[in-house]
């Protein structure tokens, strides 16, 4: 799959650009806890913040805790990237992949990465991307949907395509929904934690978060199962840089 065809897709006026709240609420709190106690201001970039919702609140977050926070917003996409300037961001285009993120090495307290691992072809080098810009001891916050969420097992025991997962950019084949994103990796919660350590991070931890797709009868049950990262719709992933 070719960047040019995923570029022409994040362009395209169709195509979701926005997360649900409820990951949003508590990635952004996971930010604050994260940056809670400490002494000087603080800088963090926001890699693939689309429309720059998530990445606004998150400031509005760590400004009402106290803290001083200055969050860049960092996409490829020049639609999203105008939508992000109307939150009054800053914002910067550029790529975690090839020719790597425009940033210094150790220029950067908080890497936040949000519903973008999943539309990455290089992993790798996204995530040595991360590790080159934060400072020694700086926080890496990813989020990204589950392989393994609870409604997917099912999916799978009766032979049908699991949610998140996609095999065409032009439509969607054999799966429940109707957009097509451009997922091309999608993790369980024991890869997604196997890879951070890979790359050298420490103190990793993962959570749930559910998703905002999920049939109304039954996301009283997706929250629930929030406490089970495993099965959770949504994988939240905190790591630190040594």
């Amino acid at each position: 799959m070719s960047t040019r065809s995923l570029q022409q897709l994040y362009e395209d006026p169709a195509t979701p650009l926005i997360s649900g709240s409820g990951r949003a609420r508590l990635q952004a709190q996971m930010l604050v806890d994260g940056a809670l106690g400490a002494h000087r201001a603080l800088r963090a970039v926001d890699v693939g913040c689309g429309t720059g919702t998530w990445t606004a609140l998150a400031a509005d977050v760590a400004a009402r805790a106290g803290i001083d926070l200055t969050i860049i917003g960092l996409d490829w996409s020049v639609a999203a990237l105008r939508q992000a300037r109307g939150h009054g961001l800053e914002v910067v285009r550029g790529s975690v992949e090839h020719p790597g993120l425009p940033l210094g090495s150790a220029s950067v307290d908080i890497v936040i990465i949000s519903e973008l691992i999943e539309h990455l072809v290089d992993t790798d080098t996204a995530l040595a991307e991360v590790r080159r810009v934060l400072v020694p001891g700086g926080r890496l916050l990813l989020s990204t949907p589950n392989l393994a969420a609870w409604y997917n097992r099912g999916l799978l025991l009766c032979g049908v395509q699991p949610i998140f997962t996609e095999v065409s950019l032009r439509g969607i084949y054999g799966r429940p929904g109707h957009e097509v994103v451009g997922h091309l990796r999608v993790f369980t919660r024991r890869a997604l934690a196997a890879l951070l350590h890979a790359h050298g991070f420490v103190h990793v931890t993962i959570t749930g978060a559910p998703y905002h797709d999920v049939p109304r009868p039954l996301r009283p049950l997706d929250r629930l199962l929030c406490k089970v990262p495993s099965l959770s719709s949504i994988l939240l992933a905190s790591a630190e840089a040594p």
